[in-house]
């Protein structure tokens, strides 16, 4: 795959149906009208692809540039008190490793867990620990490829601020950030809206793991409405002009810094719509720059 920012959906949106498509393997097909280079496979109740089908849609995505990453299940705990419960959420990661890497793809997104009656000292803590086991997990099954991005969560009570996640991160190389910046918005309660404000999340990554991986971060965007004390409520479209957060910044940030991400759109229904007007965001603020990429 070549070193560019990549731009598509999180599963696909309504016009797939009314489009036409049916079945998985359409799907590499269906982006190309969009002129979107990536996708992420949701496996949110559970890491169902049968292998044939993984490698359809690998061979399929691969003739296309397209690449792929994989939402592993939302049940995943890693910081739970029950030790069951985060040995069960290691193999729910490995399940997704599995299935990924039949996919031809490298990044796995997991949530970690939430707080819960813990301090948020103390979920961390064993959030870390069960992610350590996860990658022992992988090493020993040969997946050291794979590439597990904790995701920035939306509500007040996960695991999941932009510390914890780069605190996650700084226990392997291998690891990336799934910035989620709609989440981040809805938790800090509109907290992105200066250009500075954005800056802060791109310079938080650099300092904490360096500008290597600042360059290959994860990211999910989408516009989302949120309450005034829980965080994230619903998943909005590009429509909205109320509760954002704005695209624009992301954007020239990762213009500027040089950044090739994996950017996957989460709007509600619209997400390869969307997908493509951040593509369409980006590139303008390349060519304002005198930049160029192979699209």
């Amino acid at each position: 795959m070549n070193r560019i920012a990549r731009f598509g959906p999180a599963g696909n949106s309504e016009s797939f149906t009314t489009m036409g498509y049916k079945k998985t393997e359409q799907i590499p097909e269906y982006l190309a009208q969009f002129g979107l280079n990536a996708f992420e496979y949701q496996c949110g109740r559970g890491v169902r692809i049968s292998s044939d089908t993984a490698g359809r849609l690998a061979a399929l995505a691969a003739e296309r540039d397209i690449a792929l990453s994989l939402h592993a299940p939302y049940y995943i705990s890693l910081s739970s008190l029950e030790e069951e419960k985060r040995r069960n959420s290691v193999d729910y990661i490995l399940q997704s490793a599995r299935a990924v890497k039949a996919m031809g793809g490298e990044r796995i997104v997991v949530h970690t867990g939430s707080c819960a009656k813990l301090s948020r000292g103390q979920a961390l803590a064993l959030a870390m620990e069960s992610m350590r086991w996860a990658l022992d997990a992988l090493d020993a099954e040969g997946l050291d490829s794979v590439r597990i991005c904790p995701e920035v969560m939306g509500k007040v009570n996960q695991l999941g601020t932009v510390d914890e996640v780069l605190a996650l991160c700084s226990l392997d190389e291998r690891m990336l950030p799934c910035i989620d910046f709609g989440h981040l918005n809805a938790r800090t309660f509109g907290g992105l809206r200066s250009f500075a404000d954005y800056a802060a999340v791109f310079e938080a990554i650099e300092n904490r793991l360096g500008l290597s991986r600042l360059r290959e971060y994860h990211a999910h965007f989408s516009k989302i409405q949120y309450t005034e004390n829980g965080g994230e409520k619903c998943h909005l479209t590009f429509a909205d002009t109320h509760y954002g957060p704005d695209f624009e910044p992301v954007a020239e940030l990762t213009a500027q810094k040089g950044c090739h991400p994996v950017i996957i759109c989460e709007s509600a229904g619209t997400q390869a719509e969307d997908a493509r007007t951040m593509r369409q965001i980006y590139e303008s603020f390349l060519q304002s720059k005198g930049k160029d990429e192979p699209i």
